[in-house]
């Protein structure tokens, strides 16, 4: 999302999102200044609205598929995603991954701010899911920090085939930002298809999953 299109949802969407759906926000004095890489549970399509409330006005991106909706939906994924500032991925394609992975790194690394979901997509039963390595891999290629945080109640409000309800049920809980400068120096003298890489991924991964579901703990 660009700056100005995030600067008019900080002033007009952002107001009317807290006034609709939230409870109770903790942590917001954790959000770095700087860029970021965004993480969050994800249990609903509305967290796209509560991780943006927590983004503007800054520039920021989110990675999201193109291979799922066709027709009048397809048409209607493709201007929010262009609204947006979403980076897209055909999960099916390889080449596509590739792209959006390269995509990703490069607003990383020109200081926009990053939005993942660690899980993959969204939960199905309410519970946090295993998270993928792909986080850890943006990290260690530009040495952005990463922010973890936890949603609850959004599983409530519109889950997996389900209606939107409106209700102040939702409360969030941002931690403190993860920097893993060990692993960041370490990493830099490895080869990326060495064991020990692959193993500062799984460490890392790891590390954000146990930050976000102690933050979910703390709200639920």
């Amino acid at each position: 999302m660009n700056r100005t299109v995030s600067w008019l949802c900080k002033i007009f969407l952002k107001p009317l999102v807290k006034f609709l759906f939230f409870k109770e926000i903790r942590g917001l004095e954790n959000v770095p200044r700087g860029n970021f890489i965004l993480v969050s549970n994800h249990q609903s399509h509305l967290d796209w609205f509560l991780c943006g409330f927590i983004c503007v006005p800054r520039r920021f991106h989110f990675i999201g598929q193109v291979d799922m909706y066709t027709g009048i939906l397809g048409l209607a994924r493709d201007i929010l995603y262009f609204l947006a500032g979403v980076i897209p991925i055909n999960r099916k394609d390889s080449r596509s991954k590739k792209q959006a992975v390269e995509q990703a790194i490069k607003a990383l690394k020109n200081k926009d701010t990053l939005i993942l979901y660690p899980e993959g997509t969204r939960t199905r039963t309410g519970a946090i899911g295993k998270g993928k390595r792909g986080t850890a891999k943006f990290f260690l290629e530009t040495g952005t920090p990463i922010l973890p945080m936890a949603i609850n109640g959004t599983f409530k409000l519109m889950p997996p085939g389900g209606k939107l309800k409106i209700r102040k049920i939702v409360k969030i809980n941002i931690g403190e930002p993860l920097y893993f400068e060990q692993e960041l120096a370490t990493a830099k003298n490895l080869s990326k298809d060495s064991e020990k890489y692959n193993q500062l991924l799984i460490k890392i991964t790891n590390r954000v999953m146990e930050e976000i579901i102690a933050l979910k703990s703390a709200i639920s």
